[in-house]
């Protein structure tokens, strides 16, 4: 088995199989975001799928966890989901879960009955990127969902049983929006039935910075970087403002952040919040910058 280079994977997705079935991303527009750039989208075939997964079973046929890779899997048809996805079961006989990407139009796009037949099938953890709350933000990065739509096709997915990972983007909106996209991500995320939440920390590759920063001023007023000061006052925002309706684990252990962090909320938002003004205050160290990534 062969795999289309650059491959992404979620953090923790790091024991776990991959099986390409798309490379790169179907929408591959957001203004932040260069992983796909240098890749068409397409759809591996179906037939290739099974014999990569007959051909991989016979030397790690103990496998416990699959990812589906690129950025886009969930824009396959349910059709050719459940195929791959009973292959998996039937190759992998200790195999726990199949994990991928959903982008906000595939949750929107796919019906409840499909998303039900995927998590039937054995579709268990979704790893989602909110990126924003605020309608303005996501307009000024190009991530061609709202607000509105976003929390639609969650919603989706949570009644289909499918645990949902999300993300955040700390910085996205630099010095002069903070407050907006961190408020806006608050009232986003109190709305939902989350699993996982974690942070990731804005990270610019050369290549797309220009754009971004094009898109961002486009639509008014210049794009100043946060400081760490500034990504410690928005995570601190972020932490005090959120009520979750159930138990939801976060993390900001992602090689970008500053300041990596763990805890279940609500119960934890003290010890989160006093390490966090712990760092403020020099007690605490941050990551250094040649050590942060993406």
């Amino acid at each position: 088995m062969y795999y289309s280079e650059p491959l992404y994977r979620p953090p923790s997705e790091g024991n776990s199989l991959i099986f390409q079935i798309t490379q790169g991303c179907s929408f591959n527009r957001c203004s932040f975001c260069s992983m796909y750039r240098s890749k068409t989208f397409s759809e591996q075939p179906v037939e290739q799928t099974l014999k990569d997964i007959a051909q991989v079973s016979r030397h790690l046929q103990h496998a416990r966890r699959v990812f589906l890779a690129d950025g886009d899997a969930l824009v396959r048809t349910t059709e050719d989901l459940v195929v791959i996805l009973q292959a998996l079961y039937q190759h992998f006989p200790n195999l726990e879960r199949v994990s991928a990407y959903a982008l906000p139009n595939n949750l929107i796009q796919k019906s409840p009955d499909e998303l039900e037949q995927l998590r039937q099938a054995g579709l268990k953890l979704l790893y989602y990127g909110i990126e924003s709350g605020s309608a303005e933000m996501l307009k000024r990065i190009t991530k061609g969902a709202t607000p509105e739509r976003m929390a639609e096709g969650l919603h989706k997915a949570h009644e289909a049983g499918m645990q949902v990972s999300a993300t955040v983007i700390l910085g996205l909106g630099g010095q002069s929006l903070w407050q907006e996209h961190i408020d806006g991500t608050i009232e986003l995320v109190n709305q939902l039935q989350l699993d996982y939440l974690s942070t990731l920390q804005l990270t610019l590759e050369p290549a797309i910075q220009k754009e971004f920063i094009d898109k961002y001023e486009r639509r008014g007023g210049s794009f100043i970087p946060q400081s760490d000061d500034g990504i410690l006052q928005e995570q601190l925002r972020l932490i005090e403002g959120l009520n979750p309706s159930s138990p939801l684990i976060f993390r900001s252990n992602h090689a970008s952040n500053a300041l990596a962090l763990k805890g279940d909320l609500p119960q934890d938002r003290e010890l989160l919040i006093n390490q966090l003004k712990a760092a403020q205050l020099g007690q605490q160290g941050l990551r250094p910058s040649w050590m942060r990534g993406l």
